[in-house]
């Protein structure tokens, strides 16, 4: 995977050159300390670097007006005085000789990455820049954004490289009205945001960043505004929004560009509206992580989401439920009023110079270190992916760096796991027949060494073929094996003719989903049966709207997705589950084939466990009533047990 990080040192330049409370948070250590934090870390020597260049007076028309151009362009020859009075006509905004040529290259370095990213120079990247941009207008600069980088980019996109369907996301805590007032009647681009708002308490204090506003004329819909109306989300709150939300719209959009609005003043240790360093830079190291496939620490603390988030959830997607398919086919919701609070009733957040903000940073750093510390406690494991695939791997084309694992578990461990199966009664008597097999028990100690990699650290995630008479019977001594060696949480998906073993405790160390056949029941709390979806949206109803929330609530410590005999998964399907499911787990997932599947099968899983994307599932379609009707009886018998499953608050 190759992932390209585009910046200029020359960005670093402008700074306030006057007393300024409001304006001094926007300095150029945001950039230095990020790209230092990337440095120390090895981020950057694994990216493609880019050099930023500047945008043509052309590209920036793209968005902006010429006359705004001009006066931007005029800047480079004000002094200090006419660069304060000339900044005081705008809102949260300082000026700088040099803010004409940083703001171009800021522009410049998201046309780059576009460029590379759709010639296939690389697969996604980076652009670390300043000043920002997704608070700028046609004709306005504002909130320090002097042109909007993330539009233009996307603009560019569009008339140069033909694009249809461009996605921006915007997770900056403050709503990005620049992107939404230049994109909001254009059905091409869906633009989403999630932002603290207040019920309008919050800058921009603007009654467009609610749920209400959904775009104008044939861009009704594609406007999509998640408000937060109180303090301190955490990550059940932003997970909720994720999976019942930006997903749902996502897959059904199916956009040919992703384009990230990424501002970190929502992460952990920002208070909230500030720059704080420490937090920014950890962030953007988080992000580079991401983006180059590295697999993401396990999210720390209960999953429950907060009554106001659900409320902010229910009101977008009641909002959208006209617009959107995917939205109409879970439960409904009726349309909660949009906020109504005047402006005079809004509260300001403290100025950075001011005590407040200066007790509200303070607390920020002491909540970030236990996080800080947390991470250094879960180092990236050594080999990022492993598999054991002997009858396949002949075919199999996989990325360079993925292991080959030849090791295996002693035989006499093997054996000893088939022997229990076959003390542990009638009902076992099969599996332990089928493990009777030489190649049987070759396979089975090559996933449980596999599965001891993954839970000693040494291996994040690996990819193991066992013969399909016996694949039963390893999925259940896999099981068996990582509880015994120590995992508190295991997670088990297992798709197609495969049992959960009937002696298995209901004890909460194990969360076993069942996707075979017709059946649709909670067994209980951690036993879970449902039929396999017929098509794309409902198959895609099952993963984001009950096995993800599960997963997330269940926080495993390892997850086995089992694929047996008779799966019906297309490769596609298996390839974002197994994608998907990296996540809660914190990149720690063992994979099970049996050793009939297909050579694309296996290399497209071991691929998405590397950190790849996953193929396109194809264009949407919806869920048949029979699917529709099966995720709503689980989702009703489970939700009171696993919050996670709630896309509104209880009345």
């Amino acid at each position: 995977m190759r992932t390209a990080l585009v910046y200029h040192e020359d960005m670093m330049a402008t700074r306030l050159l006057w007393d300024d409370p409001e304006c001094e948070i926007e300095c150029p250590e945001r950039l230095t300390t990020a790209l230092g934090r990337l440095q120390q870390r090895g981020l950057e020597q694994r990216c493609l670097r880019l050099t930023a260049r500047e945008a043509s007076e052309t590209e920036l028309g793209l968005v902006h007006s010429p006359e705004y151009v001009a006066l931007l362009r005029g800047t480079q020859a004000l002094s200090t005085e006419e660069l304060q009075a000339l900044s005081g006509q705008f809102d949260a905004v300082y000026f700088h000789p040099s803010t004409f040529h940083c703001a171009r290259l800021a522009a410049g370095a998201g046309l780059q990455l576009v460029d590379a990213v759709l010639t296939g120079a690389v697969h996604n990247g980076l652009a670390l820049v300043r000043p920002p941009g997704h608070h700028s207008q046609r004709a306005a600069a504002n909130g320090f954004c002097m042109f909007n980088n993330v539009a233009i980019a996307a603009k560019h996109a569009q008339q140069e490289h033909g694009l249809h369907r461009i996605l921006i996301v915007d997770w900056d805590i403050h709503h990005g009205q620049g992107i939404q007032y230049i994109f909001e009647d254009d059905p091409s681009v869906l633009y989403f945001s999630w932002h603290r708002y207040e019920h309008g308490r919050f800058w921009p204090y603007l009654p467009e960043s609610d749920a209400d506003a959904v775009g104008q004329g044939r861009g009704r819909g594609f406007t999509v505004n998640l408000p937060w109306n109180q303090v301190g989300m955490g990550n059940a709150d932003y997970v909720a929004a994720f999976l019942h939300v930006l997903l749902p719209l996502a897959f059904e959009f199916d956009p040919e560009l992703v384009l990230v609005s990424a501002g970190f003043d929502s992460a952990i240790g920002d208070p909230e509206g500030g720059y704080h360093l420490e937090s920014l830079s950890e962030s953007v190291c988080m992000t580079v992580q991401a983006l180059l496939g590295d697999p993401a620490p396990p999210l720390p603390g209960p999953m429950v989401p907060v009554h106001s988030a659900l409320e902010s959830i229910r009101s977008v997607r009641a909002a959208h439920a006209p617009h959107w398919m995917s939205l109409q086919q879970q439960d409904s919701a009726p349309v909660l009023s949009p906020s109504t609070c005047s402006p005079e009733g809004r509260a300001s957040p403290p100025l950075p110079g001011g005590p407040e903000f200066k007790a509200a940073a303070a607390q920020a750093t002491v909540a970030l270190s236990p996080l800080l510390d947390q991470l250094h406690l879960c180092p990236t494991p050594p080999v990022r992916t492993a598999v054991a695939l002997t009858p396949l791997d002949t075919a199999l084309v996989l990325p360079p760096d993925v292991l080959h694992q030849e090791a295996s578990s002693p035989k006499e461990e093997t054996q000893a796991w088939a022997s229990v199966l076959g003390f542990l009664g009638l009902a076992h008597h099969r599996l332990h027949k089928a493990l009777a097999k030489d190649e049987a028990v070759t396979a089975l100690g090559e996933i449980l060494c596999l599965l001891d990699g993954i839970l000693d650290g040494q291996v994040s995630s690996g990819l193991a073929a066992t013969p399909a008479p016996a694949a039963a019977a390893a999925v259940d001594v896999a099981t068996r094996h990582g509880l015994s060696r120590g995992a508190q949480r295991l997670l088990c998906v297992a798709v197609g003719q495969l049992d959960r073993p009937s002696d298995l405790a209901d004890d909460g160390r194990t969360l076993w989903l069942s996707i075979r056949g017709k059946e649709a029941a909670a067994l209980s709390m951690f036993h879970v049966s449902m039929p396999l979806p017929g098509t794309i949206g409902g198959f895609l109803n099952f993963a984001l709207a009950l096995v993800l929330p599960l997963a997330y609530g269940f926080q495993p410590d390892v997850v086995l997705l089992a694929l047996g005999p008779a799966h019906g998964l297309w490769d596609s399907q298996a390839a974002l589950l197994a994608a998907l499911l990296r996540v809660p787990a914190g990149g720690r997932v063992l994979a099970l084939l049996v050793e009939e599947s297909t050579p694309q099968l296996a290399g497209v899983l071991a691929r998405v466990l590397h950190g790849e994307a996953p193929p396109s599932l194809g264009p949407f379609c919806v869920a048949s009533p029979g699917d529709k009707q099966a995720l709503m009886h689980l989702r009703r018998q489970l939700e009171s047990q696993w919050k996670m499953l709630q896309v509104a608050a209880p009345a």
